[in-house]
C-alpha cells in the first residue's frame, strides 16, 4: 500500500465510475438521526441520487439497515437490546416503516421499490440461492430497486449473517455486480482509530487484501448497529473475490454518494486486480458445506488439477457421506488430501456403484444416465 496513492490516480477507480451494477449498503448510524430515529430526509436525498443514477442506465441495490433502530424508535426503547426475541421483535415492528420511508422516497422520483428479505441459509441453499437471484435480475430487469436487508425477525444466532456489511458483499457477489458502496457515519478507513489517535489518517486507496488493513480495524460498533470497521473490510475482501471494488464513505456528509458515484476521490477505495470468477463457481467456492466426499485416484487427480477437465466415474475409488444430486461434495486424493469441491451428478449410493465404471456404462450399472461426469468442470473449483 502506498500512502499517498490516491483513488483518482489508480485505473481500478474507472470500475467503480463505469460501474453498471451497484450495491449501496446504508449502515444503521448513517440511516439514524441523533434521537436514533429514522433520518428520513437523509434517505430521499440519497433517493434522488438512486434515481439519477437509475436514469443514466446504472442499476442500483440498496442493502438498508435500520429495522431494529426504527422498531426501538417504535417502541420507545432507548438502548439496543442484546436478547435475540427482543431484537427480532424490534426487526418486525421497525421493518413496515422502514419498508414504508424507502417507499416512498423512492416513489416521489418515479421509482417502484420492493423489500427483499435475506437470511444465510438462503444463500447456503443452492435453490434459494438460485431463486433468490433470479428474483433480484427481474426486478433490475423490470426498472425496481430492490431494497435488501436480513430477515433479522426469524434469523436466529445459527443463520443470520451478524451485519449487513456481509449480506451486501455476498449480495455483490451473488449479483455478479461491480461495485460495492458501504454508507456508513464514518469518512472512510483510516490508518487508526481517529477517536483516539490524533495522527490517524483517512487511506484513499489500498488493496482489500492488503494484511496491514488488519491493524487499522478495530473497536466495536457504535449502539445502533452490529458491523465496525473491521466488518466493512472483510466485506470488501469478500466482494473483491467476485472482482468488484469497494468504497467506503459518510452517509453523514452532503453530497458523498453522489461524489462517489462521480468517481470522485470520496472516502476509501479498497480496491482488486482480480477478474470476477463464475457465479456458479462463486457460490461453490463461498457458500456451501459438504454433503460428503469422493476419493479419486492419482490419474483423476492430475487430470484435475493440470487439465481442469471434468471428474469422470472411472476415476472415483470410493465415497463417504449422503447426499443427492445437486448436493456440494468434497474431491479428495487417496492419501485424504483436498482436491476439489463441487455439484455432483449423482447421489452417494449411485456414486458408490459407479466408481471405477466408464462413462458409457453408466446405464448398465444403475439404469440411467444423467451426465456423462460425476462432477462437471463448470461445478467444480479446485481447493
Amino acid at each position: 500500500m502506498t500512502d499517498s496513492a490516491r483513488i483518482e490516480d489508480d485505473p481500478r477507480r474507472l470500475r467503480v465510475t463505469n460501474a453498471r451494477r451497484v450495491v449501496v449498503k446504508f449502515g444503521s448510524a448513517a440511516l439514524s438521526d441523533e434521537s436514533g430515529h429514522l433520518a428520513e430526509a437523509r434517505i430521499h436525498a440519497w433517493c434522488e441520487i438512486v434515481a439519477a443514477q437509475r436514469k443514466a442506465g446504472r442499476e442500483v441495490i440498496i442493502v438498508s439497515s435500520g429495522a431494529v433502530a426504527a422498531g426501538m424508535a417504535a417502541l420507545g426503547w432507548e438502548r439496543r437490546p442484546t436478547g435475540l426475541h427482543r431484537l427480532q421483535a424490534a426487526a418486525a415492528v421497525g421493518q413496515v416503516g422502514l419498508a414504508g420511508i424507502w417507499r416512498n422516497a423512492l416513489g416521489a422520483h418515479g421509482l417502484t421499490a420492493a423489500m427483499v428479505l435475506l437470511t444465510r441459509d438462503d444463500m447456503a441453499n443452492r435453490r434459494r440461492y438460485l431463486n433468490a437471484r433470479a428474483t433480484l435480475t427481474t426486478l433490475l430487469d423490470e426498472g425496481v430497486i430492490p431494497i435488501i436487508n436480513e430477515n433479522d425477525s426469524v434469523a436466529t444466532d445459527e443463520i443470520r449473517f451478524g451485519d449487513n456489511d456481509t449480506l451486501a458483499a455476498l449480495v455483490t457477489n451473488l449479483l455478479a455486480a461491480d461495485a460495492l458502496v458501504l454508507m456508513t457515519d464514518r469518512d472512510g478507513l483510516y490508518s487508526a482509530n481517529p477517536q483516539t489517535d490524533a495522527d490517524a489518517r483517512l487511506v484513499p486507496f489500498a488493496d482489500a487484501d492488503d494484511p496491514s488493513l488488519d491493524a487499522m480495524v478495530a473497536g466495536a460498533a457504535g449502539p445502533l448497529g452490529r458491523g465496525g470497521m473491521i466488518t466493512k473490510l472483510n466485506a470488501a475482501r469478500l466482494a473483491a473475490r467476485s472482482g468488484a471494488q469497494t468504497v467506503i464513505a459518510s452517509g453523514l456528509a452532503d453530497g458523498a454518494l453522489a461524489r462517489v458515484f462521480a468517481g470522485d476521490a470520496e472516502g476509501s477505495l479498497l480496491g482488486t486486480d482480480l477478474e470476477p470468477m463464475l457465479a456458479r463457481k462463486r457460490w461453490i467456492a463461498d457458500q456451501l458445506e459438504a454433503r460428503g466426499e469422493i476419493v479419486i485416484d492419482t490419474g483423476a487427480v492430475a487430470a484435475l488439477r493440470e487439465r481442469g477437465v471434468s471428474l469422470l466415474p472411472v476415476g472415483a475409488r470410493a465415497v463417504s457421506g449422503e447426499f443427492a444430486r445437486g448436493d456440494m461434495v468434497r474431491v479428495v486424493s487417496v492419501s485424504g488430501e483436498p482436491v476439489a469441491q463441487g455439484l455432483v451428478n449423482y447421489a452417494s449410493g449411485e456414486v458408490a456403484r459407479l466408481c471405477g465404471v466408464p462413462s458409457e456404462r453408466i446405464v448398465d450399472t444403475i439404469g440411467y444416465r444423467a451426465e456423462p461426469e460425476l462432477l462437471h468442470r463448470d461445478n467444480l473449483v479446485l481447493l
